[in-house]
């Protein structure tokens, strides 16, 4: 029965690990191309390495070039976490979109610079990809 024990230390444990989300790129070694988007969870930074190594990536540039490069090619970095607010009301999906545009802003990844779509007026950006 110890093994049942264990296994609730560890639901204890991952259940109190703190939720850290906010703005990430994948950076192309090879041309300086990088994606830049927000999470809500970096956990899912794993999911989303796992998804280009399978070719199931949505953005057809960035999976064409991990495909052409391997993922060693590639560097997964945090640009910066989303500090939450402590008390009161905090939007953490609306801070998200205005952290991801404040880096978007800054690096212009497009065109010849990225893999991201300049976003139309009015359109909702990918955060959480």
């Amino acid at each position: 029965m110890k093994h049942s024990g264990r296994k609730a230390e560890l639901l204890q444990l991952y259940k109190e690990t703190k939720i850290t989300g906010g703005v990430y790129q994948i950076l192309n070694n090879v041309n300086g191309k990088r994606w830049v988007t927000s999470t809500p969870n970096f956990r899912t930074m794993n999911g989303k390495k796992m998804e280009l190594n399978m070719g199931g990536n949505k953005n057809a540039k960035l999976q064409a070039d991990w495909s052409r490069y391997g993922e060693e090619a590639f560097t997964m970095e945090v640009l910066e976490v989303l500090e939450r607010k402590e008390t009161g009301y905090f939007d953490a999906k609306d801070a998200l979109k205005k952290l991801e545009a404040k880096w978007l802003e800054k690096l212009q990844p497009y065109g010849e610079q990225g893999y991201n779509r300049p976003k139309e007026a009015g359109e909702h950006g990918e955060a959480g990809e």
